[in-house]
């Protein structure tokens, strides 16, 4: 009777894997991320042949890799999502604890490529960037120690999930790396407050993070440098910020067309950082809220599927997960636009760079994994029982 009232997967026994994954995942979610890569690819082809002839490169040499590494991101993906949560857990808490070493060491054995912040490991033919495997095991395991909080006797989960949370963003902020730090403690933020943090306490933290940032901004240049550009009456036209709100005007409603733009010859992070600059230039803002309304619908999908999940563990981790990747997208397009003082972040699936997109992939095979339907798996279903 429960099924019927209340929606819920009937239990197949001895169903094959496959068909099973198919029929209990977000199949609009999966739809939205395959979009978001193939747009990707499309910019790519727009945005990256002018970088591979700078460098000596043929035209499409960082198409190649884009879709190379895309593949493997692809992978990861539906490999993850195939998962139950408690091998997803299991394998996070591994991938954290060797992402949380890496950046440790990051100082001693890391690099900065000319940029000014040591944030990756040179291998030679590519490079990793550990912070960004770091997020998605960061939630799963934020999610674990909150979610072991609330039973009764359990360990205080929520203080050790800060704990990690400040020192992960102490070693962040020295790279400097202060948009990841950000995003990371927005991503425990939300987490603590779906757990049923007081509002008093979260306006503390609050509070904390404006200090923080008044610190950083007297004591590094690095970031005093970006807020005072971004604080500026005045855009420099020859800055990236510059060539990209140029781009963003010159694009308007449809675009200058394919192939026609010219900030991708002006911007080195054409390809990474500043790529919806691309998209608005030569396809118009139709393209950019095509982009944007594939992220909403992703994020929005995932919470409404979780908001109807009952297991704790589950619920934190897919909204924590949702909310990085959904604000990660705010974040660089907001920094195009000026909204935002410029962070160095990429516009997950559609950015190029390895450890992004396959970071990226893992991350939301978690969500999907999270998302995907269960028997009596839902908050109604417990509310069903306690009235009959």
């Amino acid at each position: 009777m429960t099924e019927m009232v209340y929606g819920a997967v009937p239990v197949r026994d001895g169903e094959p894997i496959l068909p099973k994954w198919w029929r209990t995942l977000d199949k609009w979610a999966l739809s939205c991320i395959l979009m978001l890569f193939a747009v990707g690819m499309l910019l790519g082809l727009a945005a990256s042949p002018p970088l591979a002839e700078k460098n000596g490169f043929e035209p499409f040499y960082y198409v190649q890799r884009q879709a190379f590494f895309g593949g493997l991101a692809m992978i990861a993906m539906l490999l993850t999502s195939m998962m139950t949560p408690t091998v997803v857990r299991r394998l996070a808490v591994v991938a954290f604890a060797i992402a949380m070493v890496s950046l440790m060491l990051l100082p001693f054995f890391g690099t900065d490529f000319g940029k000014g912040a040591i944030r990756w490991y040179s291998l030679g033919f590519a490079s990793v960037q550990p912070s960004e495997f770091l997020k998605p095991g960061f939630v799963v395991v934020t999610a674990w120690l909150m979610a072991a909080n609330l039973e009764i006797n359990g360990p205080p989960g929520k203080a050790w999930s800060f704990g990690l949370c400040i020192a992960i963003v102490l070693m962040l902020a020295l790279q400097p790396d202060f948009g990841q730090a950000c995003l990371v403690l927005f991503g425990w933020g939300v987490m603590y407050f779906v757990a049923g943090a007081p509002m008093v306490l979260l306006v503390g933290i609050a509070g904390l993070v404006v200090m923080g940032g008044s610190l950083a901004y007297s004591s590094s240049e690095h970031f005093a440098r970006r807020i005072d550009g971004f604080l500026s009456a005045e855009v420099d036209p020859n800055t990236q910020l510059g060539y990209a709100t140029n781009a963003i005007r010159e694009g308007g409603l449809f675009g200058v067309g394919v192939g026609e733009g010219e900030v991708k010859w002006s911007l080195p992070d054409a390809h990474t950082d500043f790529i919806i600059a691309v998209a608005a230039e030569e396809y118009g803002l139709v393209l950019v809220l095509c982009i944007i309304a594939l992220y909403t619908l992703i994020v929005v999908r995932s919470l409404l599927r979780l908001v109807r999940e009952r297991d704790p563990f589950i619920r934190l981790a897919g909204t924590g997960l949702a909310c990085m990747f959904g604000v990660q997208a705010m974040i660089n397009m907001g920094v195009a636009v000026r909204l935002l003082p410029a962070k160095g972040m990429t516009l997950p699936f559609v950015s190029y760079g390895g450890s992004s997109i396959i970071a990226s992939g893992i991350a939301l095979g978690m969500l999907l994994a999270f998302t995907r339907s269960r028997p009596q798996g839902e908050i109604s279903a417990l509310l069903g029982r306690g009235r009959s």
